[in-house]
């Protein structure tokens, strides 16, 4: 099996690559990555990316053809990955995450790939009161990130896509350790703010609701997707991936935290006004489709995983949210430095 994965040297891809080698050792996987978070790396032990075959530095909106050609599965993690990101680069995001995903499917399906695996997110539900949403409820973004992945799924769902089996993982929100860890995810940033200053402050009044996947979780979701046949959800699917157990109300998730680091204070604010950002999410067509794949990790081994990762290398910035852990941060420093113009793309 030969399989591109763009997107690479990121949260996700840092955990996907390695796997996949361990899962399919015979296969031959290519990486293509701009290489905006390269430096950002999170272990003491192999690059992560040195699991592959071959590493290519490149755009997303460039990837030549010659990258596609030969190839039976193509995962797309190629984004920008988040809300704050997306906020000050809207243009960017959908040109990034929407019309180059879908441009990249387009090639995919002329070249004949087999199977082409896009990293949604549950965050196209945006604000959704009452049951736990299904896939065939009614989508609210209300980002310009989510925007942005509905907008590819919509897409996706109408490409005549021949041979090509196209499936969209709606992601629950990733946590747990990774060798590029990010901690501008909820229960990542809960778990330094206990390290590093030994209390965790809830911005909001902790009642969201966030349905939450280990990032070791969501690689066994994209190996199911890249094999899966097109008898298990027709020949485009998009699916939630994580589980019904993983749905959480922010303050849980913080007291979870405290309970398994002692001596964390957890400070909750009580007058912050609603928090839109709130859904549950029902993810029992995932369980359907992809048995053996579901997730396994509980919020509890997340929590170890990453106390026991942040400790190790030494992890003790009480400012963090300053740092390149935080997504932003980094493509801000990159564009202060002057070597991202206001496309972001690097400037030599």
């Amino acid at each position: 099996m030969n399989v591109l994965v763009t997107g690479n040297l990121g949260y996700v891809g840092a955990v996907l690559v390695p796997y996949l080698r361990a899962r399919h050792p015979g296969s031959r996987i290519v990486c293509y990555d701009t290489g905006y978070f390269a430096h950002c790396i999170t272990s003491r032990s192999r690059a992560p990316e040195s699991y592959a075959d071959l590493q290519y530095f490149g755009d997303i909106r460039d990837l030549p053809d010659a990258l596609i050609a030969g190839t039976d599965a193509i995962v797309q993690l190629s984004a920008i990955s988040n809300d704050p990101i997306g906020n000050d680069y809207e243009k960017v995001t959908i040109e990034i995450n929407e019309t180059a995903s879908l441009d990249l499917a387009r090639r995919a399906r002329d070249a004949g790939v087999r199977s082409f695996v896009f990293a949604s997110s549950c965050s196209a539900y945006g604000f959704a009161e009452g049951d736990a949403r299904r896939e065939s409820d009614a989508l609210n973004p209300l980002t310009a990130y989510a925007r942005s992945k509905v907008g590819t799924e919509r897409g996706l769902a109408g490409l005549q896509n021949g041979e090509m089996t196209i499936t969209a993982l709606r992601f629950a929100t990733a946590c747990g350790m990774s060798p590029r860890l990010r901690l501008d995810l909820v229960l990542n940033d809960f778990v330094a703010c206990a390290l590093s200053s030994g209390e965790i402050t809830v911005l909001s009044d902790g009642s969201p609701w966030r349905p939450l996947i280990d990032v070791s979780d969501m690689a066994r979701a994209i190996d199911w997707a890249i094999q899966r046949d097109r008898s298990a959800g027709g020949p485009f699917v998009a699916v939630n991936a994580g589980s019904n157990a993983w749905n959480y109300q922010v303050r849980d998730l913080a007291q979870a935290v405290a309970d398994a680091i002692p001596g964390t204070k957890v400070s909750i604010n009580r007058d912050a006004p609603p928090d839109k950002r709130s859904y549950r999410v029902n993810f029992d067509l995932f369980a359907e489709l992809a048995q053996g794949y579901t997730p396994t990790v509980t919020l509890t081994e997340s929590i170890e995983r990453l106390v026991a990762g942040m400790q190790e290398l030494g992890f003790a910035d009480a400012n963090f949210r300053n740092s390149q852990f935080m997504r932003l941060q980094t493509i801000r420093k990159h564009r202060s430095d002057g070597l991202l113009d206001a496309d972001l793309r690097w400037t030599n």
